[in-house]
């Protein structure tokens, strides 16, 4: 960074180190390195072959690193903690699925060659296995007065865009050289860090233009050296930047600056309305100048978050030696500004310039699988129409269903269906407790389904949906699909001989449970989900093998799946229901909420053939 004057306010005294890094401390590197000496090259042939991040995995890392200044500076040029943070990423980049590196400008103190030299070569680690990286040029690393337009420099004698130009995440570099952007693939899509100059002239500005034009679906991480000042704060610079390029490009969800310290954040609305994310890294006022700590930012697209952590490979390093006091608080940091999480729901952050595509409908046909007793799906219907008449059974096995209204209940079609539904329509049960009302499905007399015992296996799948007014005073116990006739009629009287014969429904906690009555059971086997949230599209199946039962929730086995074996479903030839529940032969519950596409196949599927794949 520049002189005192650059930074707004001192440091506080660090808290004392998280435990998690430093306990990974001595597989860290092996040996340790000691202040001014190389890091073994033992440490980088332990790691041989070319970069090979996992393009699809839904996590994925980004490595940061801001101001390394101090440690190359004039006639003190330490190399060996930016190795150590290189080398880390090297070890750890198949676990970690590390993609990328940013470092985030004032590699130098003075922009002198012989600094640029020692530098240059400690990245040579990062070229010889192809990584992808982008570095940029901060106010020391270049005369602090000109813009990207200043010519020739060391800087870009050595970084400039013939370094990268056969990197496979090299996606181009602006006339002057000083500007790059970079792509990568995670997460199965194209991601970009657009990496900017210290200082953008009017051409600089408009190539940072193009480029976001030339990739108009492509979500945006935007480097530079110079943009929050501190927390909520952006510097006059940093304002233009965010005036003139970030808030009219939605694409750009994240940026990371450096220069000034101690780390901070701030949150601002682009012109679309959406958040970006401005983050400040960095410790070069720290002990050994940083030691060229580095930033990990993880993406998780499943938990829709970034966790953000902060380390010090060098220091974890020298572990093993044993480590001074400054370096026992500098290990790890764990404050607020170091270790942190961000929320970001990328679908909907990303909607308004690459909207994900709706998965379209699939005919009958294609979920029709070998071992197929009963399909029924309700799409091709008005919104908010009343269900009359026969439902088909689309396997063609003649398991159609009739409509049973109670107190003057209905039942509706709906086009709201689960993203990954084959059928673009559901039914909207109103069930009520008390006073019971409402309207269900029942098979038709002399279904065949009515007779079947499924002796070698099933495999049971429904889509429900729970609406906002969802109340387990009114609405718990519904049944989702379940057979009719008791455990009484079959002979079979432990546990509650007034239960049905099997029951898929949800509890006053709205956890998905499979009551049922095998054949080789006298009582009852149930097998327990999670709470489901309200407003949320589920997806359940119930899989038995012949011998035991499964029950999954999105794909997802449950924790309680009973280990005893359970072979068949007791039947005493009596209709199944769907949307409806009954107790001791009566209709006691109707289901309040949504029912998408429910299969029943005679055998064990993997979750592989499941509807919602």
């Amino acid at each position: 960074m520049c002189t005192s004057h650059d930074h707004p306010q001192g440091e506080a005294a660090q808290a004392g180190a998280g435990r998690r890094g430093f306990l990974r401390a001595t597989a860290l590197l092996g040996a340790a390195a000691t202040a001014g000496l190389a890091l073994p090259v033992a440490a980088e042939a332990a790691t041989p072959g070319r970069w090979r991040p996992d393009p699809d995995g839904r996590r994925f890392t980004l490595a940061v690193m801001p101001d390394t200044q101090y440690l190359f500076d004039g006639p003190s040029i330490d190399k060996a903690p930016v190795e150590a943070s290189l080398r880390y990423l090297l070890e750890h980049g198949k676990d970690e699925n590390i993609v990328f590196l940013s470092h985030l400008g004032d590699l130098t103190q003075n922009g002198a060659d012989a600094e640029f030299a020692a530098i240059g070569e400690a990245f040579e680690l990062l070229d010889r296995r192809g990584v992808g990286y982008s570095v940029l040029a901060g106010n020391h690393d270049v005369r602090s007065s000109t813009d990207d337009q200043r010519g020739s420099t060391p800087y870009l004698e050595t970084f400039g865009p013939q370094r990268f130009k056969d990197r496979a995440t090299f996606g181009g570099a602006s006339a002057d050289g000083y500007n790059t952007f970079h792509l990568f693939r995670a997460a199965g899509r194209e991601w970009m860090v657009l990496a900017l100059n210290w200082r953008l002239s009017a051409q600089g500005y408009a190539w940072a233009e193009d480029v976001l034009a030339r990739h108009p679906r492509t979500p945006v991480i935007l480097t530079t050296h110079e943009l929050v000042a501190e927390d909520d704060s952006l510097s006059a610079y940093g304002q233009r930047l965010w005036d003139r390029l970030i808030e009219d490009h939605d694409q750009i969800f994240l940026t990371l600056n450096g220069h000034y310290w101690p780390a901070a954040r701030a949150t601002r609305k682009n012109a679309a309305g959406n958040d970006v994310h401005l983050h400040l890294t960095n410790y070069q006022n720290r002990y050994f100048g940083g030691a060229a700590m580095i930033r990990l930012y993880r993406f998780d697209l499943d938990r829709d978050v970034i966790d953000v952590e902060t380390v010090s490979p060098w220091i974890l390093g020298r572990a093993a030696k044993g480590l001074n006091e400054l370096e026992r608080q500098e290990i790890e940091l764990s404050g607020d500004a170091d270790r942190f999480s961000v929320e970001i729901d990328f679908a909907e952050r990303f909607a308004g310039f690459a909207p994900v595509p709706a998965r379209p409908s699939r005919p009958a046909s294609k979920v029709l699988i070998p071992g197929t007793v009963a399909y029924w799906r309700f799409d091709g219907h008005d919104d908010g129409a009343a269900v009359t008449g026969t439902v088909r059974d689309v396997s063609g096995r003649g398991n159609d269903l009739t409509l049973i209204t109670v107190n003057g209940g209905s039942l509706t079609w709906s086009s709201d269906h689960h993203p990954d539904q084959p059928g673009h329509g559901s039914l909207e049960f109103q069930g009520y407790k008390s006073p019971l009302k409402g309207a269900y499905l029942r098979t038709v007399d002399g279904a065949p389904i009515d007779s079947a015992t499924f002796r070698n296996g099933y495999t049971i799948e429904a889509f429900y949906r729970l609406p906002a007014d969802w109340d387990p005073s009114h609405h718990a116990w519904s049944g989702i699909v379940s057979r009719t006739g008791t455990g009484g009629a079959a002979g079979k009287t432990a546990d509650d001989p007034d239960e049905p014969l099997a029951t898929l429904s949800l509890s006053n906690d709205r956890e998905p449970q499979w009551a049922m009555r095998p054949i080789n059971q006298e009582g009852i086997a149930t097998n327990w989900g999670q709470e489901t949230p309200l407003e949320t599209w589920w997806h359940l199946a119930v899989v038995n093998d012949g011998t035991h039962t499964t029950l999954y929730v999105e794909g997802c086995p449950v924790v309680r799946n009973p280990r005893e074996a359970a072979v068949g479903i007791t039947s005493v030839g009596l209709p199944w229901l769907l949307g409806g529940y009954e107790y001791a032969g009566t209709i006691d519950q109707i289901l309040h909420g949504r029912l998408g596409d429910v299969r029943v196949v005679e055998r064990a599927l993997p979750v592989s053939s499941f509807m919602n794949r």
